[in-house]
């Protein structure tokens, strides 16, 4: 049995391919190795993964957040050996989930836009280029995040238009102080931020939320595909829930900026069952 994990700080998507090529998949908690021990670790895989605790399995693909540098890769590893010492065990960052499940074999741009953001250019095998991702604070163009933060700016500055402060107001009754509590003293101020993209695609169809969204994700490409070699004449593919749910949006903008917009998922673990399906 294969297994495949893709895995971020709230949940774990997992995927097993038997012999015969038939997926199934299992869903558990988050799995991050900046925050979680080796046995917390290993506790939340068993709980996740309790209908097949006897499977044998031969080879595991994990891909997580968090998983970029060694010394969480090993952890991760560690881990997984513990539970399964007879499988073959590689463990892989997010940004290499989202170029395999959207790329394949075939050279792209690989982009993630969710909470956060991130982007590759993949050459069928390795990621060639990255442009870098400078987090909550300096980055994450056209993601969740970012879209929070102009819809709540936008709102405490006085610029929404009066039907839209309206729906806000009706929803949300948020004060200042509650923002900035969210934002400086909590452990997860981007979850905070992010969560706000739901209201902005709720209410899409009103032309100030749909420009301020285009804009976001023209600040995207702009800051991100457009300084990839060659961005023009590859697929540019999109991974993540913002993308999924505002990919016509998306498309608009790459259509508008001369960039051929292909694949765009809500997750890449069905890419990557695929991916390494194909593998054998």
């Amino acid at each position: 049995m294969i297994l495949i994990a893709d895995s971020g700080s709230t949940k774990t998507a997992w995927r097993l391919i038997d012999e015969q090529g038939n997926i199934s998949q299992a869903k558990s908690g988050g799995i991050n190795p900046y925050y979680m021990k080796k046995e917390e670790i290993q506790s939340a895989i068993s709980e996740g993964l309790i209908e097949h605790q006897d499977t044998k399995m031969t080879a595991i693909h994990f891909y997580g957040s968090g998983c970029s540098s060694d010394k969480n890769k090993a952890l991760i590893a560690d881990a997984l050996y513990g539970l399964y010492p007879e499988a073959v065990v590689s463990v892989d960052h997010d940004l290499m989930a989202a170029a395999r499940a959207l790329c394949g074999r075939e050279q792209g741009i690989a982009c993630i836009l969710g909470t956060g953001s991130n982007s590759c250019l993949y050459d069928g095998e390795s990621i060639v280029e990255n442009v870098t991702s400078l987090g909550y604070l300096l980055g994450d163009e056209g993601s969740g995040n970012m879209l929070g933060r102009m819809l709540i700016k936008r709102y405490f500055k006085h610029e929404l238009p009066e039907d839209l402060k309206a729906k806000f107001d009706a929803r949300f009754q948020l004060t200042r102080d509650q923002v900035l509590e969210q934002i400086y003293q909590s452990e997860m101020p981007i979850r905070f931020l992010a969560s706000f993209a739901k209201f902005i695609f709720q209410h899409i169809q009103h032309p100030y939320l749909y420009q301020m969204a285009y804009d976001c994700f023209q600040d995207f490409f702009e800051q991100n595909v457009c300084k990839y070699t060659g961005y023009q004449e590859v697929p540019v593919h999109f991974t993540g829930s913002v993308a999924f749910y505002f990919s016509n949006i998306l498309r608009k903008v790459g259509t508008d900026m001369g960039v051929a917009v292909g694949v765009i998922s809500e997750d890449p673990v069905a890419g990557l069952a695929l991916y390494h399906r194909a593998e054998g």
